[in-house]
C-alpha cells in the first residue's frame, strides 16, 4: 500500500481499538459489543479493495488479539478481520464511490453477521465454548443491531478520509493537461509548419513552371535569331 494509506489505516485502527476497548466495552450492552474495529475494516475496504482490506483486516485483527484484556488465542481475529476486509473490498465499485448510503449498510450487516458466525467457528474449532454458553443467536443479532446503528455515525467520515488519500485529481488533471497541450501543441506546430511548407513547395512549382517557360522562350528566340 502507498505511504499515506498506510498511515491513515494504522491511525484508524488504533483509534478504533482505543475507543472500543475503553469506552464500547465498558458499556456493559447486552450481548456483543459494538465493533467499531469492524467498521473501519469494511469502510477501508470499500474504497482500497480486496487487497488493501485483507491487509488491513489482518492487521487490525492481530493488534486486537494482542491487546488486553484479550483473552483468545492470537490470530483468531485475525483471521476473521482479514476474510471480512478480502470480501468487503470485493464490493468496491471502479470509481471508487457507491452510487447510495445502501449499499454500506448491507456490507455492514453482512460482515458482522460473518464476522461474528467466523469467530464462532474458529473458536469451536480451538476448544473455546464462550460462544455457545451466550447464545450464539444473541450474539449475531445483537452484533448486527448495534454495528448498523453505529455505521452510519463512522462508515461515511472513514471512507470520505480514504478517499482523499485514495487519489489526487489535481496532480492527475495537470499531468494529463500538461501531457495533452503538449501533444496537441507539437501536432498543430507540425501541421502549422506543413502547411506552410506545402505552400511553399506550390509556390516553388509556379515558379519553376514561369522559369521554364521563360527558359524555353529565350531558347526559342536563340535559335530563332541563329537560324535567321
Amino acid at each position: 500500500m502507498r505511504l499515506n494509506r498506510t498511515l491513515l489505516a494504522t491511525l484508524l485502527v488504533v483509534v478504533a481499538l482505543v475507543v472500543q476497548v475503553c469506552v464500547l466495552a465498558r458499556l456493559h450492552l447486552p450481548g456483543a459489543v459494538p465493533d467499531l474495529l469492524l467498521l473501519v475494516v469494511v469502510s477501508l475496504a470499500l474504497v482500497y479493495g480486496h487487497v488493501a482490506g485483507c491487509l488491513i483486516g489482518f492487521g487490525a485483527g492481530l493488534l486486537a488479539d494482542l491487546a488486553p484484556p484479550a483473552d483468545h488465542a492470537a490470530g483468531r481475529y485475525a483471521l476473521v478481520l482479514c476474510l471480512i476486509g478480502y470480501l468487503a473490498g470485493l464490493v468496491k465499485p471502479d470509481n471508487g464511490r457507491l452510487r447510495s448510503a445502501v449499499g454500506p449498510l448491507v456490507v455492514v450487516l453482512a460482515a458482522a453477521i460473518g464476522s461474528t458466525l467466523l469467530y464462532a467457528g474458529v473458536g469451536s474449532l480451538v476448544g473455546d465454548s464462550a460462544a455457545r454458553h451466550v447464545g450464539i443467536t444473541s450474539l449475531v443479532f445483537t452484533a448486527a443491531l448495534y454495528d448498523v446503528l453505529l455505521a452510519p455515525f463512522t462508515v461515511p467520515v472513514i471512507m470520505a478520509l480514504a478517499r482523499r488519500t485514495e487519489y489526487d485529481p489535481l496532480a492527475g488533471e495537470s499531468t494529463s493537461g500538461s501531457a495533452g497541450g503538449e501533444s496537441t501543441w507539437l501536432t498543430s506546430y507540425g501541421a502549422g509548419r506543413g502547411g506552410k511548407l506545402g505552400k511553399g513547395s506550390g509556390i516553388g512549382g509556379q515558379r519553376g513552371g514561369l522559369l521554364t517557360k521563360q527558359t524555353k522562350g529565350k531558347a526559342g528566340r536563340l535559335k530563332g535569331v541563329k537560324r535567321l
